[in-house]
This record gives structure tokens, C-alpha cells and sequence, in this order.
């Protein structure tokens, strides 16, 4: 743990000026949570894991893929109100409007982070790198393509503390 602090610290002290893009595949990083976790129920923190991620440097972009329409409106609320993030709906996947808009911000940021363990990642972050794109990934090791860790500038595992369990309110008040 000390070491992983002193590279950490190393890293910051270098990239300090980088400005990064985030860009999470929503459906792979939830169903990766609710199998680890066992509950539905259970959703990442963004409030615990940004910071980590950005590590100091300057968060350019958050754009969170959602396959579906049934997004939710205070959800989409709170990552703009928060990290003047964007939900993206997608029509199926999420792997090809994430591939196409990690091309687009290749030439406006120096990192772009893929919240996602999906192997489908492997030649975008490739080519990314080819381009001269620093390339990380972060998400829970135990669902994550160990192809996808290999090609990537470095990997940030997402672990219990980066995500809670929602608890919807109860439709019934007791009133005493």
C-alpha cells in the first residue's frame, strides 16, 4: 500500500496539468457492481471515485453511456450540476458511441479514462494510444478483461468503498 501511495505521488507531481476525459460505459460498470455486490440496488459513487481517477488533474469531460431510455432525470442532473457531466443514451451498447467520442476528444485531452472491463475496449485503447493519448481504465478487476489491463496506460480498480446501495424511499410513512 505504501508503494502504490509513493507512485501515486510520483504520477501527481507529473501530470498535475493533464486534462482528462471520462468516458464510463454505465450498463457495463452497474452490471459489474450489482454481480459483485449481490443487489440491484447498488450504484457507483461518483463522489468517491472522480477524485480518485482524476488524482489532481482537471476533469475536461464526464460522459456516462446508458443503453436504454430509462434514465434517470436526477441522476442526469446531478453529474451535470456536479462534474458538468453528460448522460448519453444509447440506442443498444454503449461500445460504439464511446468508441466514436473517445476519437473526437483525442486531440482536446491528454488522458481519457474508460470506466469499463469490456475486451470490446481493447483496440480503441490501442489506437488511442497510438495517437498519443495516455489510456486508463478503471473498473472491478473481477469483471474486467485482463486484455483490456494489459493494453492500458494504467488500471484503477473500482472496490466496495467506490460504490452504495441505493435505498428507494417507502412508499408508505408511518405516522405516529
Amino acid at each position: 500500500m505504501e508503494e502504490q501511495n509513493q507512485i501515486n505521488q510520483k504520477i501527481r507531481q507529473r501530470i498535475i496539468n493533464q486534462s482528462v476525459a471520462i468516458l464510463c460505459d454505465g450498463n457495463n460498470i452497474e452490471r459489474s457492481i450489482h454481480a459483485i455486490s449481490n443487489n440491484k440496488n447498488a450504484m457507483i459513487d461518483f463522489d468517491a471515485v472522480i477524485p480518485k481517477l482524476l488524482n489532481g488533474r482537471g476533469l475536461n469531460r464526464l460522459l456516462y453511456f446508458r443503453e436504454g431510455t430509462s434514465i434517470s432525470a436526477k441522476f442526469a442532473e446531478r453529474l451535470h450540476e456536479n462534474y458538468y457531466g453528460s448522460v448519453i443514451p444509447c440506442h443498444k451498447s454503449a461500445d460504439i458511441p464511446l468508441t466514436i467520442k473517445a476519437t473526437q476528444l483525442a486531440s482536446k485531452v491528454d488522458t481519457i479514462i474508460i470506466m469499463s472491463g469490456d475486451s470490446d475496449y481493447v483496440d480503441l485503447v490501442s489506437y488511442m494510444k497510438g495517437e498519443g493519448v495516455r489510456v486508463e481504465i478503471a473498473a472491478l478487476k473481477k469483471t474486467t478483461s485482463k486484455a483490456l489491463i494489459d493494453e492500458a496506460d494504467y488500471f484503477h480498480e473500482i472496490v466496495k468503498e467506490d460504490w452504495f446501495v441505493y435505498k428507494a424511499p417507502s412508499k408508505y410513512v408511518k405516522r405516529v
